[in-house]
């Protein structure tokens, strides 16, 4: 090593030894710092220089026999010129590192026709599901079905013993006979100029109530034979034969499983967009998961949207109509449908490029200086790995795909440019 390289690093480790860390290190090896500074006196200035230890400030004896004392010294010297030149070497490193820009990964947004989901839990309801009741009281004779049995229309439900009904009957057929006979007398009086025109009005009117009563009666009688409205599937029964059954009472539910109306809510914003979709005569197409987590076979359509928001939850109600051929779903049943529209040209970037920052997703962009911004984005719709962007970006933009954590904020970087469509290829997403 020359002289002037030799110069140079006891400098550094002069200004080395000034710091803490260099006190301490010198105070463990025990080498005194004024040696630095008196390293070319004379031996005989450089021999008055006092040597302490760490813990008390006394002098430590010298070494007696000379060659060793040097060797001492030999060796502490090279010791920390070997420290001196790493810790040079490592700080150089650490500012190279300082002034490199960072090397980082940026990707553009694409623009494509992609169709994008939204899921809402749903409620499943039979078209028809109504409440059998008996029109009429008295003892049930007959129960015709058994739970869970599919049944046609004007199938036999119930049977109600019909003895007085019956009885009932017969007594205002007998009253309606009378009254025919009545009026036919009348009426021959009549012609024989004998009674007045009033007297066969009124026998007249008199027939015409007796037959009144007879229908009633009839459908009194009629009423204790409960039959089907349409064809369904029984539900549980309510009553068993032997029962004394008063009128209104419930014997048991019917439902019309063929076509099943789902319900679900939509918030006030969704539903604009598929308002918008449905004007532009662009079906939404409706499926629906089950909640065992696998779809149901029949693909549904809307059947219809009722006329308020509820304002406690700003949502409004759609109907789904699904077939269920199979009669697989059933009245009470819970899901979730599935509402999909193609959105078309739609702004698409890998999830990855953005990050949130109090309830405010961002993107880094980075401009034609090579400086980093950060932007505000506004999502639209969030589909697996990717966003849907609403406003903030466009296709031109250029956005750090890889190395989010590594920029600040107006900083400068060096960037590889990977393209649009091998940023996405292994991306889960839908597209046209």
């Amino acid at each position: 090593m020359s002289t002037a390289e030799e110069a140079t690093h006891l400098y550094h480790f002069a200004r080395f030894a000034a710091t803490a860390n260099g006190r301490a290190m010198l105070a463990y090896l025990q080498l005194p710092i004024h040696y630095l500074a008196k390293r070319d006196a004379p031996a005989t200035e450089l021999s008055r220089i006092p040597r302490y230890s760490c813990e008390r400030r006394v002098p430590i004896r010298q070494a007696t026999s000379p060659p060793e004392r040097i060797m001492k010294l030999s060796s502490i010297r090279a010791i920390f010129l070997g420290l001196l030149l790493l810790s040079l070497s490592a700080c150089q490193k650490h500012e190279a590192h300082h002034e490199e820009p960072h090397k980082i990964v940026v990707t553009s947004p694409v623009s494509k026709d992609v169709t994008s989901t939204q899921r809402y839990v749903c409620q499943i309801h039979s078209r028809r599901h109504i409440e059998v009741r008996a029109l009429e009281s008295g003892y049930l004779e007959e129960v015709k079905v058994k739970e869970g049995q599919a049944v046609k229309e004007g199938d036999l439900l119930f049977k109600i013993l019909p003895t007085l009904y019956q009885a009932k009957l017969d007594s205002e057929l007998a009253e309606a006979q009378l009254a025919q006979i009545e009026f036919n007398n009348t009426k021959k009086l009549y012609e024989q100029k004998v009674v007045s025109p009033q007297e066969v009005a009124l026998a007249q009117a008199k027939l015409d109530k007796a037959n009144a009563q007879v229908k009633l009666a009839q459908a009194e009688l009629n009423f204790t034979d409960v039959k089907a409205p349409f064809d369904g599937i029984i539900d549980r029964l309510h009553e068993q034969q032997g029962s004394l059954i008063e009128e209104g009472d419930i014997l048991t539910t019917l439902s019309d499983n063929d076509v099943m109306w789902v319900y679900f809510n939509v918030p006030e914003a969704r539903y604009i967009e598929y308002e918008s979709e449905m004007d532009q005569q662009h079906e939404l197409q409706v499926d629906l998961e089950l909640a065992n987590g696998k779809e149901f076979p029949q693909i549904g359509k809307i059947g219809a949207i009722e006329a308020d928001f509820n304002n406690k939850t700003g949502n409004i109600a759609f109907r789904a109509d699904f077939p269920n051929p199979t009669g697989l779903l059933r009245h009470g049943q819970t899901g979730t449908v599935i509402l999909s529209h193609v959105e078309k040209d739609a702004i698409v970037i890998p999830q990855r490029a953005t990050f949130e920052i109090l309830a405010k997703r961002y993107a880094y962009v980075v401009g034609e200086d090579n400086l980093v911004h950060q932007r505000e984005i506004q999502v639209k719709n969030e589909m697996e790995d990717v966003y849907v962007i609403k406003e903030g970006l466009g296709v031109n933009d250029k956005i750090v795909l890889e190395g989010i954590r590594q920029v600040r904020d107006g900083e400068k970087v060096e960037f590889e440019l990977l393209a649009p469509e091998v940023a996405l290829s292994n991306l889960k997403y839908k597209a046209e």
